[in-house]
């Protein structure tokens, strides 16, 4: 399946299904905090949007490995082991990467003026199948596959 319609913002997840797709259109449209894109076995991505000075929350996925790509504005990461010691701080901005291994604390705070766009990568996935959670706070139950 492909699907560029720049204006479409309609995300579901794909997963299991072969997908092209323009991510960074996606990601730049998202107003979701979380939303699917697309679910296999082994591989998971999701798109985030984070609103000024709120951030994920600290984390720590215990047998994830995480690849976070910023399509849009700028944050700090914080990285750590152990919940309150996050000891490493970078700044990142539009087009920057970040990798977090399993088992690794980690935060990202929006430090812009604008929504946060991130493109995040999880193997194997840690969200169910049909992820959508609109805001921090609120989740929905995904459907079922």
């Amino acid at each position: 399946m492909f699907n560029n319609n720049r204006n479409n913002c309609n995300i579901i997840d794909m997963g299991k299904k072969p997908y092209i797709v323009n991510i960074r259109d996606l990601a730049g449209c998202n107003n979701a905090f979380r939303v699917a894109l697309w679910t296999g076995d082994s591989l998971q991505t999701t798109l985030m949007s984070i609103n000024p000075g709120d951030d994920i929350g600290t984390e720590m996925h215990p047998a994830v490995d995480q690849y976070i790509m910023v399509s849009n504005g700028r944050a700090k990461v914080f990285f750590g082991d152990g919940k309150a010691r996050l000891r490493f701080v970078g700044d990142v901005e539009s087009n920057n990467a970040i990798f977090i291994p399993a088992g690794t604390w980690h935060n990202i705070v929006n430090s812009g003026g604008r929504p946060l766009k991130l493109i995040s990568v999880y193997a194997p996935p840690n969200h169910p199948y049909g992820t959508y959670q609109p805001t921090k706070i609120e989740e929905r139950k995904p459907d079922t596959k």
